[in-house]
């Protein structure tokens, strides 16, 4: 039993359509996905990531046309980085996003990696880091039809970060039930702060690592639009699963139990400090329901949804994404 590294990071958006047009046009992501949230079906559920949905590259938004915005604070998914090939990558979308006016930092450097800083269109912290000689989990593949091209594109998520006001507490789960192993720390821009720790799993990497970060003078995250809602995990097979259900039932921790989203196989649990963890199934996969070449440009269904299409269609706004 060993995690592979991150399988996805989902977050919300107040806007489908808005959505849609920055992680394809801007960003350069692929939808792989266009279905609901199975647990509100009457509101959208997007996946984006490379040219055929490899898992660790999937980063997910469901839409809730009313939601305000996030308020940053602990106990939280405070950064989301999303991965591309070379340092020079980073210089293309620094021009990139100058020229789509993205507010964004400059490149800097980070646990030895570079990295540039930006946000996105609802004020979402995100971050793209170069994989340049680096070793670890495999990158994804740029999606052919993608604006940017694939020498810069996007191949996966990076990093992510979690800002805790008991960092301990944290990394004990992610140490001592779920098999993460320190890698080392790496100095906070804020004076004063404790030193962010890196944790690992699986062959290692940026994508297979968390940073785990210990602010005690902020106030608790308030959820918003932008706002990050869970980070999976990637587990093998369905097999592994339920080892990992029994082990995390065996640990006294309120869980989910197994869950069936039929593109994967997930349980979900939290960690102390109250973030969301999801464990996840690298399969069945996404071109499960729809062939590879035209995945997100119909509304999939779970067949366990199906015979309620007509109410979902209705309910929801058409968003049109053929390509």
């Amino acid at each position: 039993m060993e995690l592979k590294g991150i399988h996805h990071v989902s977050a919300l958006t107040k806007n489908a359509e808005k959505n849609y047009h920055f992680y394809t046009s801007v960003m350069g992501m692929r939808l792989i996905k266009k279905t609901v949230n199975q647990d509100d079906i009457s509101v959208y559920h997007l996946f984006y990531g490379d040219g055929i949905g490899t898992p660790g590259t999937e980063f997910t938004f469901f839409e809730i046309p009313n939601a305000g915005r996030a308020h940053p604070g602990t106990n939280s998914i405070s950064e989301t980085s999303l991965r591309v090939r070379t340092d020079a990558a980073l210089d293309y979308w620094k021009n990139r996003f100058a020229r789509f006016s993205i507010n964004h930092g400059q490149i800097t450097e980070r646990f030895g990696r570079k990295v540039l800083p930006f946000t996105g269109f609802e004020e979402q912290r995100l971050l793209l880091v170069s994989d340049e000689s680096e070793e670890g989990t495999v990158q994804g593949s740029p999606w052919v039809l993608s604006p940017v091209p694939p020498e810069y594109g996007i191949v996966g998520l990076g990093p992510v970060k979690l800002t805790v006001t008991d960092l301990e507490a944290t990394s004990g789960i992610l140490s001592s039930l779920l098999g993460f192993s320190k890698k080392g720390t790496f100095p906070s821009i804020f004076p004063g702060q404790r030193d962010i720790e890196v944790y690992e799993t699986g062959g290692g990497g940026i994508g297979a690592e968390v940073h785990l970060e210990e602010r005690k003078d902020l106030p608790k995250e308030r959820l918003g639009r932008g706002g990050v809602h869970h980070v999976a995990f990637r587990v093998s097979d369905e097999q592994e699963m339920m080892q990992w259900i029994n082990k995390v039932q065996a640990a006294g921790i309120p869980n989910s139990g197994f869950v069936d989203r039929f593109y994967f196989r997930s349980l979900y649990f939290r960690e102390p400090n109250g973030i969301l963890f999801e464990l996840a199934t690298d399969g069945p996969g996404f071109a499960t329901d729809e062939e590879l070449e035209h995945l997100g440009e119909s509304l999939a269904l779970p067949p366990f949804l199906e015979e309620k299409r007509p109410i979902i269609e209705a309910k929801l706004k058409p968003l049109k994404t053929k390509k």
